[in-house]
């Protein structure tokens, strides 16, 4: 068979169903055979457009998200997909093609460097140069974006690998070092004792979970189970959310820049902080010496790497996630009672008007008519901005795997895609994309597939005219110096959904606007709701960043000013 037959058999084996892309001059062979394959492709509008699907796909469903591309401009447009994907450890495999390698090296036309620029926002690459070698390099491209910390991984494939004939297909075999090197680490037990003689005797316990507790479902039972069992409060990061459900007694929300004030007093006040799967990136801890101050933390990941990277911790664990949770609700066991702990976080946790609106609608309102109507199984992804952070601190899913969100690069233009690659995934949820109108400029294109493939994603479109966190931040922080964030020539956007054959209205006035939103929310179409809000609508509460988590600044009363938590 064909080099490029042989890739989509390789493909198959690796159960994929559903790959996105966009063909170009040297993957035209793979495209010439693509037909014969089981697997489906999705036509995107634009590179950017395939990876972040393909990423939205492997978030939602916890499989390998695949895309294609072409070589040069098609295989540049993937990157900041990749690095999305990257530092949110979202398991992807991109195949890029390349010029035949007698052309390599010459500059020849749509020629760049693929490996090359895709080595730091990728976990691992290959280059490859013989079609015989195919099934290993699949084989193994599968194996590192799933094994230990997920993550992408990029395969350059030569157009005349693709058409060159191979006699004999051989069995995949990966490589031992590779298996070694991803080898899910074995809990240290007397470390794990350790760590758990510091829990038992902490009086202010907290857990911190992040998007590596996320990512394996079997975890939401665990932890909350335990949670609710010995009456610690948990908090996430903004990967973490879905983890913890919101009717969990002892959940705190969301810390960091943009947390719940309650959250934040708590890591701040806590003697003791059970970390699992986080980064501890600076938009958690913001300044990073005055963090957790009076606890004894205890950071449990399963890359090496995070270990005392941004925090020194007390004792480190290496491991996953799941073995640990797994190992804890077997092995802790206490009668001491926390209500004293719960009672201090909810007499400091701080009251302040969550957001202010005196143009249209407001935006909490909006996104908390969107959580009522959230089912067991509705996934809820976002663009990135105030839409962003109103959507973490209102919108809170049931389950692990519903809270898809570009956390780590912070990529506007990922939430549209993302929405497609997730409901591509999971044909029988709902999907809800909460949205900014800077952020959906972005990638609007994307919107085709939507009628293209019936695809009843409700898109839900906060719109101030504006790009409204720069803003906020330009006016507390630049003297309301409001330099080029102006989007006034934007387009009618329910013009634009008719253009694209989906439904389209905007809501701009309380009341009945929202039960109209219920009703959009129902139905099983595609619909943009344009929902315009204030362009001085502001997200509260709000860390100013190089300040420790107890200086919030919030609305109390008609003025917003910091407030001291400590």
């Amino acid at each position: 068979m064909l080099g490029s037959e042989l890739l989509l058999k390789c493909l198959e084996k690796q159960g994929v169903e559903i790959v996105f892309g966009i063909p170009g001059g040297v993957v035209i062979p793979l495209y010439d055979v693509l037909k014969k394959s089981k697997i489906k492709h999705i036509l995107t509008r634009h590179e950017q457009g395939a990876v972040h699907a393909a990423d939205g796909y492997a978030r939602s469903s916890g499989k390998v998200g695949v895309c294609f591309s072409t070589s040069g401009p098609g295989a540049t447009n993937l990157m900041t997909g990749l690095a999305t994907a990257y530092m949110d450890s979202s398991p992807v495999v991109a195949i890029t093609g390349q010029v035949v390698k007698s052309f390599l090296g010459k500059d020849s036309f749509q020629e760049v460097d693929t490996t090359g620029i895709s080595m730091q926002i990728t976990k691992h690459n290959f280059l490859v140069k013989d079609a015989n070698d195919l099934p290993d390099i699949v084989a193994e491209a599968f194996f590192i974006a799933t094994e230990g910390r997920p993550g992408p991984v990029l395969i350059d494939i030569p157009k005349d690998v693709f058409t060159q004939v191979v006699d004999k297909v051989r069995e995949p075999k990966i490589r031992s070092h590779v298996i070694e090197k991803l080898r899910k680490p074995n809990i240290d037990e007397i470390v794990f004792h350790k760590a758990l003689e510091v829990l038992k005797n902490a009086r202010k316990p907290i857990i911190l979970a992040g998007g590596g507790v996320n990512r394996h479902p079997g975890n939401q039972e665990l932890l909350n189970q335990f949670s609710i069992k010995n009456e610690i409060p948990v908090a996430v990061t903004l990967m973490g959310k879905g983890v913890v459900p919101a009717h969990n007694p002892f959940y705190l929300g969301m810390v960091g820049m943009h947390g719940t004030t309650s959250a934040n007093w708590a890591i701040q006040n806590c003697d003791c902080l059970l970390a699992i799967g986080v980064r501890f990136d600076d938009r958690v801890t913001s300044k990073v010496e005055a963090f957790a101050p009076k606890a004894k933390i205890i950071h449990v990941d399963i890359d090496a790497a995070e270990i005392n990277k941004n925090v020194t911790s007390f004792i480190s664990i290496l491991g996953d996630s799941y073995d640990f949770l797994k190992l804890l609700s077997q092995k802790y066991q206490s009668t001491k009672s926390n209500k004293e702990w719960i009672n201090q976080i909810k007499l400091n946790s701080g009251e302040f008007d969550d957001s202010f609106s005196q143009i249209g609608l407001n935006p909490q309102e909006v996104l908390e008519t969107v959580n009522e109507l959230l089912d067991e199984d509705t996934i809820a992804v976002t663009d990135v901005g105030q839409h962003q952070m109103w959507a973490a601190l209102y919108v809170h899913p049931y389950k692990p795997r519903c809270f898809i969100t570009s956390g780590g690069l912070g990529t506007m233009g990922f939430g549209l895609p993302a929405a497609i690659g997730a409901q591509m995934a999971n044909p029988a949820k709902k999907v809800i994309l909460i949205t900014g109108d800077g952020s959906l400029q972005m990638n609007l294109q994307e919107l085709a597939l939507l009628r293209k493939w019936n695809l009843p994603i409700k898109i839900i479109l906060i719109n101030n005219g504006v790009l409204g966190m720069v803003r906020q931040w330009q006016e507390l922080f630049y003297q309301e110096n409001y330099s080029e964030i102006d989007l006034a020539a934007s387009p009618d956007w329910e013009v634009l959904a008719q253009a694209y054959g989906i439904n389209g209205t905007t809501l701009s006035t309380p009341g009945e606007d929202l039960i109209t939103l219920r009703n959009i929310l129902d139905s099983k179409f595609p619909w943009l709701v344009n929902v315009k809000v204030d362009k001085g609508a502001k997200v509260f509460p709000m860390v100013p960043a190089g300040s420790s988590l107890d200086e919030i600044w919030g609305r109390w009363g008609n003025e917003a000013h910091v407030s001291s938590l400590g």
